[in-house]
């Protein structure tokens, strides 16, 4: 067997190793196992998911793994999975499970865990777990029928988790906002047009009939092409693309252009340090962030801490750094004062509230920067050789890095949730970007033997 847990879970082709019901049980029984030896809340576990049909397959087995080992289960079915986060300590579990594959499509799934505080795990945590799945060395024999545990259906979650996502921005109305909403067909198909529509919003929805197998289809944060089009039809004032799992989120302004991540974080933060209440006055977000942030973010005297890519790295940083705002610019945008991980929903609420409160639309809050003219590819590979045994393209990078200076970056790396490899190219002038940026890809196409489509 090969390792499992990667940059975000346990993630693969559903009904493909690891994403199969045998190993989902395991997983289920190793983590319980874990909980359990470390005596952290009460010995229950939340369990939510989003809209793949394969997503029953893996609750099932889940959920019978952990009662075998004498932990209860809470089901809330289809749920955010930073509802999930903020359900394990509302109800004091020792544990949550989110069964997505956040922006991917629906032939993938993937298994998030969380501790009893609704973070995401250390690596020393999911190391253990993933020990004892690929050990097999889980005994659940010393658990008699009278201690196995029990699973239970929590049919008031949604309510529950609408509540706080509101109480994020204390119920202020959003009345006069017309907006258009994209669900991705996803997790939060139910819960966030609700959300919206009880703060008084007008509600446009669109990709809210999940049927197992249209998750992120040509919808949700990874195509803003679908909201961008439908707030010029509509004459919104704002479009909000949700992910799968809505832990991120992309915006469009009136005009129907892209606001990502980086805007979003830099005009919250901005808008924090007005009214003072920016934690050590500066952010977190992540290597893949444009510069035009952070030169904007250090004008206006806000300190900017940079990460591995990852929001389980920005979180670590936050934490560390005692900040309450981070995130990255593929629109994970972390509220520390309110959760534990990226929420969707909570920041579409905080930048609807900043209209109002300002009275400046979109387009007007996310002027603050001026973007270094920038290209992320991504290209298909067959196998994940470390970069570092790529002499050509190790090369190709330093060559970049030297020949930009401080003017420009180039980010190479391997998705850790597809077989990709990333190249971001950034610099002052556009010609830059482009010149590197196919240099580096044509080394790639040559060293790992793959074909280019642009």
């Amino acid at each position: 067997m090969k390792k499992l847990f990667g940059t975000d879970g346990v993630r693969g082709k559903a009904n493909t190793y690891p994403i199969t019901p045998e190993i989902a049980l395991l997983i289920g029984k190793a983590t319980a196992h874990v909980f359990q030896a470390a005596g952290l809340g009460e010995k229950k576990a939340i369990i939510g998911k989003d809209t793949r049909l394969s997503g029953y397959m893996l609750e099932t087995a889940i959920t019978s793994g952990m009662l075998s080992m004498g932990m209860d289960v809470l089901a809330v079915g289809p749920m955010p999975t930073p509802a999930v986060a903020n359900l394990i300590r509302s109800m004091g579990a020792s544990c949550g499970v989110m069964i997505t594959a956040s922006h991917n499509h629906a032939n993938d799934n993937g298994i998030k865990i969380f501790g009893h505080d609704g973070f995401k795990l250390p690596d020393a945590v999911e190391a253990e777990i993933e020990r004892h799945v690929l050990s097999g060395e889980i005994n659940s024999e010393h658990i008699d029928s009278s201690n196995i545990g029990k699973a239970y259906r929590i049919d008031d979650a949604r309510g529950r988790y609408i509540e706080f996502a509101k109480s994020s921005i204390r119920n202020r109305s959003l009345k006069g906002l017309k907006i258009v909403l994209d669900c991705a067909n996803g997790a939060a198909y139910y819960i966030a047009p609700l959300i919206f529509k009880e703060l008084g919003a007008e509600v446009i929805e669109t990709a809210a009939m999940p049927d197992g197998h249209n998750i992120n289809d040509r919808c949700g944060a990874t195509y803003s092409q679908h909201i961008s089009k439908l707030v010029k039809e509509h004459n919104a004032d704002v479009g909000i693309a949700l992910d799968g799992d809505a832990d991120r989120v992309i915006f469009c302004d009136a005009a129907g252009n892209e606001i990502n991540g980086d805007r979003i974080i830099g005009m919250c933060a901005l808008d924090y340090a007005k009214r003072g209440k920016l934690a050590g006055n500066r952010v977190v977000v992540t290597g893949m962030s444009n510069l035009g942030l952070i030169e904007a973010m250090e004008q206006n005297n806000i300190a900017v801490d940079v990460t591995a890519v990852g929001d389980r790295y920005v979180i670590e940083q936050m934490l560390k750094s005692g900040a309450n705002i981070g995130g990255e610019q593929s629109g994970h945008v972390i509220f520390m004062d309110y959760a534990t991980t990226g929420d969707g929903i909570v920041t579409a609420l905080h930048i609807l509230q900043l209209m109002i409160t300002r009275k400046k639309s979109l387009a007007e809050l996310a002027s603050f920067m001026t973007e270094f003219p920038q290209v992320l590819k991504n290209i298909d590979v067959i196998e994940k050789i470390p970069i570092s045994e790529l002499p050509k393209l190790s090369a190709v990078i330093d060559e970049c890095t030297r020949t930009l200076g401080s003017d420009g970056r180039t980010i190479v790396r391997y998705s850790g949730t597809e077989n990709k490899i990333r190249v971001l190219v950034e610099a002052r002038q556009a010609a830059d970007v482009e010149l590197w940026c196919n240099k580096i890809s044509a080394v790639i196409a040559q060293e790992l033997g793959v074909t280019i489509n642009d």
